[in-house]
């Protein structure tokens, strides 16, 4: 049986493949190539039937786990993806991936250059290479620190001269050093997780810091000369002006890694040694979390669910820049995106697109700022209404105008806690009883590093350690509490990813009854507990107690040194 009658009983139609055949002999392109660009047939069903042809074996999935990435020196990645093959060394010999065997020259040549003569070729997915190919590149990638480490102190010396000559830094072809240098800080980043990357200038150095896991970790000290030339590629990149260096400056990147597209928000600053730049990473292509992965438990889903289905109302939810706000607040849009509800936000910026809601980016330069914008928003008949942050008088009154007439409304706040977010709108000049009849809920999160799996230990805590998380020690009996030890999988941290932890404070008629009379939040805190609430604190008590983080870890995010009473499961 030849290949035709092969992809004639796979389900390919004679007019089709006629039409293919034709298309290939005008173009030159392969038969098999145009039949997955077409999508004539499923590629693993097409695979099956050139490796039944050819007799080649087919691999759905690629031995990855000891890649050789000794190749990666000698070929670009361009090169292996448009030609879609990649080299693998296995136990069984050396063999070469490919997609489509018919195009045989590249295949050829890439076994010349690596001087294998003895290679077999298998088949496999588009899907399968590529990750492959981004996994290989991926673990041969130097860092921005082997870059320097490379260098004795002569070779040092003329690349430091070399980044002075700063043509080279608009020109975004070059093998300039800046650019190298540039492109594995951000590499770097993204290989290690980071969230932000901090280049600050000081007297005698230029420090590079990554924050991980909500924690800055020193990457790389450079030498004071390179401050300006990285400076400026960085502010090219994100196309602010290089010669203002007496101004703040915002700006934005959008680079690809691999498979990954990644948006940068830059912030420059000027400071006494010279301009300082944080940049915020985004990773676009991460999927938007479930609810069940944020870290709330059982019963806090539950109460959430109803929250964020109410008719009409404001949630808000609170913690400081970088608690996990946003992420919260997206996956409940998530949770509640049907095609017979309308949603729509005002975002600054627009971290993640949903499919089926309308997002709007806020762009005060136009005088598109959240009050502005959420007055417009309110004329389009939504039924659910998202304002990125709550940051003026304005906007919160328009917020709570648009909660009284029949619509849901979420925001954020930075307050401490979910009682400080009454005071800070009372503060905004709100009334206390456009408070209480709007604001149904206040949830209010940190982050906390999760103990990494493969490392963390058994650990007797002291009785100091105890007292101030409020844990009593007959509860470990039955139990163990965990601590960090560090390994290759979580960079020696001792931990690995991070998970919230919440309060949810829902405004009944008893805590309405006492915002009308005051609005110290340390008495709507003490009274939310009374009926309930359970407090960050004792949130992170039961993630302590459940061996998911540490007892440091919960105080360093809370902030609270000593309670009054002891934790109660």
């Amino acid at each position: 049986m030849d290949l035709q009658a092969r992809l004639l009983q796979s389900g390919v139609t004679e007019e089709k493949l006629a039409e293919i055949r034709k298309l290939s002999q005008a173009g030159g392109v392969s038969i098999i190539e145009l039949l997955t660009q077409k999508k004539a047939i499923g590629e693993e069903q097409l695979l099956d039937a050139v490796s039944a042809q050819f007799n080649i074996p087919f691999w759905p999935q690629l031995p990855t786990d000891h890649m050789n990435t000794e190749f990666t020196g000698l070929f670009s990645i361009q090169y292996l993806k448009k030609h879609k093959m990649i080299p693998l060394e296995t136990d069984g010999g050396f063999f070469v991936a490919v997609t489509d065997p018919t195009n045989f020259q590249p295949v050829d040549d890439l076994c010349r250059l690596l001087g294998r003569k003895d290679y077999r070729l298998v088949l496999s997915t588009h899907e399968a290479i590529t990750a492959a190919i981004n996994m290989a590149y991926d673990l041969s990638r130097s860092t921005a620190k082997e870059f320097f480490r490379e260098m004795n102190e002569e070779s040092t010396d003329s690349l430091i001269s070399e980044i002075e000559d700063t043509g080279d830094l608009l020109d975004e072809t070059s093998d300039a050093p800046i650019i190298k240098l540039v492109n594995l800080l951000l590499s770097g980043a993204i290989k290690d997780r980071a969230s932000d990357i901090h280049i600050e200038p000081y007297q005698s150095a230029l420090k590079v810091r990554y924050r991980i896991d909500g924690v800055l970790y020193d990457i790389l000290s450079l030498p004071r000369k390179i401050q300006s030339p990285l400076t400026s590629r960085v502010k090219i990149m994100a196309k602010l002006n290089i010669a203002e260096k007496r101004l703040p400056q915002d700006g934005r990147i959008e680079i690809k890694v691999a498979d990954r597209s990644v948006d940068i928000r830059v912030s420059v600053i000027p400071t006494a040694f010279g301009e300082r730049v944080v940049l915020r990473l985004l990773d676009k292509t991460a999927s938007i979390l479930e609810l069940s992965d944020l870290g709330m438990d059982r019963d806090t889903i539950r109460s959430f669910n109803k929250l964020i289905k109410a008719p009409f109302g404001i949630v808000l939810v609170t913690g400081p820049t970088g608690s996990g706000k946003t992420t919260t607040l997206y996956a409940a849009l998530s949770s509640i995106n049907h095609p017979d509800i309308n949603i729509i936000t005002i975002e600054d910026p627009i971290e993640y697109q949903i499919e089926g809601i309308g997002q709007i980016q806020v762009n005060p330069k136009i005088a598109l700022t959240f009050a502005a914008g959420l007055r417009s928003i309110v004329r389009q008949d939504p039924d659910v209404i998202l304002v990125g942050e709550i940051r003026d008088r304005e906007t919160a009154e328009i917020a709570i105008q648009s909660s009284l007439t029949g619509h849901l409304v979420f925001s954020t706040l930075h307050t401490n806690d979910a009682a400080s977010a009454v005071t800070r709108l009372i503060d905004m000049g709100i009334e206390p009883f456009l408070v209480t009849s709007s604001v149904i809920a206040i949830v209010a999160q940190r982050l906390v590093r999760v103990l990494c799996p493969k490392c963390k230990e058994v650990h007797i805590p002291d009785d100091e350690s105890l007292e101030n998380i409020g844990i009593r020690r007959e509860t470990l009996r039955d139990r163990a509490i965990f601590t960090k030890k560090g390994c290759q999988a979580c960079m020696n941290t001792g931990y690995r990813g991070r998970t919230a932890i919440f309060e949810v404070m829902i405004i009944d008629e008893g805590l309405k009854r006492l915002i009308l009379k005051t609005s110290d939040s340390n008495q709507i805190n003490d009274e939310a507990v009374r009926r309930g609430m359970t407090t960050l604190l004792d949130d992170g008590v039961r993630k302590v107690l459940a061996g998911i983080t540490t007892i440091e870890e919960v105080l360093r995010v809370t902030r609270i040194l000593k309670r009054d009473s002891d934790f109660i499961e």
